[in-house]
């Protein structure tokens, strides 16, 4: 092997160090979101506090009182009350019960399924159908006391 090949075979690991180095350089400076998962692995008891602790409730509304997909900001001058959660295998919703009877604060569809029908309230029941290809999820929920309490349709 001659003078000239090794120092080819030397420029090349040489060259292919530096690469390396420039990339993990470049995956530290952009954190974890490439390599980890972002903000950490949570324990079963740091996920069941958060989901014990109350939502945070949108100040702000814009348009017709929607914050996002499937979400709606309270109206103004709404009494915020009781809220429940429930869950069907078409989606989820969470109702609140206040002075004006009954509404849907949020609702999303499960995974294959999408929101058909929304009766957001506040009325004496409200309403959310969640149609898949197969089959349809309708939730009903009216205030029974001061709590959400789903009902069968009538």
């Amino acid at each position: 092997m001659g003078r000239r090949s090794i120092l080819v075979a030397a420029g090349w690991v040489a060259t292919a160090a530096v690469a390396t180095l420039i990339g993990l350089g470049a995956i530290r400076l952009v954190g974890e979101s490439l390599t980890g998962t972002p903000g950490g692995v949570r324990s079963a008891a740091e996920i069941e506090r958060a989901l014990a602790s109350p939502e945070p409730v949108p100040t702000g509304t814009t348009g017709a009182g929607s914050v996002g997909p499937g979400t709606t900001s309270p109206a103004p001058g709404a009494s915020s009350g009781v809220r429940r959660g429930f869950a069907t295998d078409g989606g989820t919703a969470v109702a609140e019960c206040g002075a004006d009877g009954v509404r849907l604060v949020s609702w999303a569809p499960a995974q294959g399924y999408r929101v058909r029908d929304v009766d957001r309230g506040p009325d004496d029941d409200v309403e959310v159908t969640f149609q898949g290809s197969a089959r349809e999820y309708e939730l009903k929920v009216r205030c029974i006391g001061s709590e959400p309490v789903a009902v069968d349709d009538d």
